[in-house]
């Protein structure tokens, strides 16, 4: 009984990505600021506007011995969804998404989120990056690095999300 795929040598390591695509608006802006400071701070971005966002999730581990994959598709898809698409897809970051009601809506900001949401679903260790497009020419990777210390952190910066 052959209990390994063909060709797939136990221990082997491997990171699998999955994209998806979302369109979400926001504004970009601090409360602690007045109107004018938020213009001049994030110019055209301080008006209400919208992206097609997208983004690629990478997972990495062990190449299971018996299905010869890093993850289930299916059940990566499925975290995708409930993480990704079913909270962001159509809304409004800044009045639709509690998240962002103290957090400026960037896109650094928001690949925070996405982390944090999906690390609710893989297994431990198994989220290794996230690029997130907030057009063709403008995105972020993250790698769930460590926050930045406190003294460097301005007054508008992402909380982490609780458990």
């Amino acid at each position: 009984m052959q209990t390994s795929a063909p060709g797939v040598k136990p221990g082997r390591t491997t990171a699998f990505s999955r994209t998806e695509t979302f369109c979400a608006s926001h504004r970009l802006t601090c409360k602690r600021l007045s109107d004018t400071e938020n213009q001049k701070l994030f110019g055209k971005s301080s008006r209400r506007h919208g992206h097609n966002y997208k983004v690629v999730v990478t997972v990495r581990g062990e190449i299971n011995p018996t299905s010869g994959m890093v993850v289930d598709l299916e059940d990566l898809k499925a975290y995708m969804k409930e993480a990704i698409t079913e909270p962001l897809d159509r809304k409004d970051l800044d009045q639709d998404i509690p998240y962002f009601a103290n957090v400026v809506s960037t896109t650094e900001n928001l690949a925070l989120f996405i982390w944090e949401n999906l690390q609710r679903h893989l297994p431990a260790g198994a989220l290794y990056k996230i690029k997130l497009y907030e057009t063709e020419e403008n995105s972020i990777i993250y790698k769930g690095e460590a926050p930045a210390p406190a003294a460097v952190k301005s007054m508008c910066t992402a909380p982490l999300l609780p458990p």
